[in-house]
């Protein structure tokens, strides 16, 4: 088995859910079928320049709206899969280091691509499963970028990634430039979506004005539009909470979409960092 996974980040500083983090898995048999049914939406509305989230507007709306419907019916059909993580300000660790402060980015990212795909369990066959990983375009030091990309290299000698027989080259793991892959733009559009509606965006009234603007309008109607897709695939879907597991470890991996609030161990809840108490 050959897995296709791209991964982005967005919104590092939230007022209420920073340090979004988002991957896409597609099996090699439907990458065909997914990119041209993709590709076939974009040729229709004539979405030709870079699909992203902060392009959203009122005169776009319709051609977004179609473009994600797409995306989610396929996530629906477990052609792609989709795993979203974030952190929650109200869960503060009360002693970090300078290293962990100054490596947050690329310590959460390892975290997201090790455990939120599940991907100890993708493997039931028993044959070798092989991976290709696109990263968009990492923002930090060359040095940085390669010493996590080794991090990521060095999972298949973990006995999990072992035990499912995961294997990749290093060459196989790159950086992408994201206007040349439609499935990473459409996660783009899920993860603002995501920390959009999280973030109480859909509230926001522009300085001066004393209405919310028609850019925010559209925003939060392509949010509820994608968040019924969702819970199309789960009843009751809750955004802002780890999606449960449904009594087995195993739906990490077969679940068609899941989001995972990251906690860390040693962390203690700031009550001051609700949002009844920003309220």
């Amino acid at each position: 088995m050959l897995l296709h996974i791209w991964c982005d980040e967005s919104v590092k500083d939230g007022k209420f859910f920073p340090n979004f983090y988002g991957g896409a898995i597609v099996e090699n048999e439907d990458l065909i079928e997914v990119q041209n049914r993709l590709k076939n939406v974009c040729d229709a509305e004539n979405l030709y320049r870079e699909i992203k989230w902060q392009k959203v507007t009122d005169q776009y709306l319709k051609k977004y709206l179609n473009l994600m419907g797409v995306f989610f019916d396929l996530v629906s059909e477990n052609k792609i899969k989709i795993r979203i993580m974030f952190t929650s300000n109200k869960n503060k660790v009360a002693r970090l280091s300078s290293d962990h402060k100054r490596n947050e980015y690329f310590l959460l990212y390892y975290q997201f691509f090790k455990h939120a795909f599940g991907l100890s369990f993708c493997n039931r066959s028993g044959d070798i499963t092989r991976l290709r990983i696109n990263f968009d375009y990492l923002p930090d030091t060359t040095e940085k970028r390669n010493q996590f990309k080794d991090y990521v290299y060095r999972l298949q000698n973990q006995p999990e990634f072992q035990k499912s027989r995961i294997v990749f080259e290093k060459g196989h793991i790159a950086e992408v430039d994201s206007k040349k892959h439609l499935i990473l733009q459409c996660l783009d559009v899920a993860l603002g979506a995501t920390a959009f509606r999280l973030n109480h965006k859909h509230k926001v009234i522009p300085r001066g004005k004393s209405r919310i603007g028609k850019k925010t309008i559209a925003k939060e109607k392509l949010y509820k539009f994608i968040n019924k897709k969702i819970c199309a695939t789960r009843d009751n879907f809750n955004i802002g909470i780890t999606t449960g597991l449904d009594g087995s470890l195993e739906n990490l991996w077969m679940q068609p979409y899941r989001h995972w609030l990251f906690k860390p161990r040693n962390s203690v809840i700031d009550e001051n960092q609700t949002k009844r108490k920003s309220s």
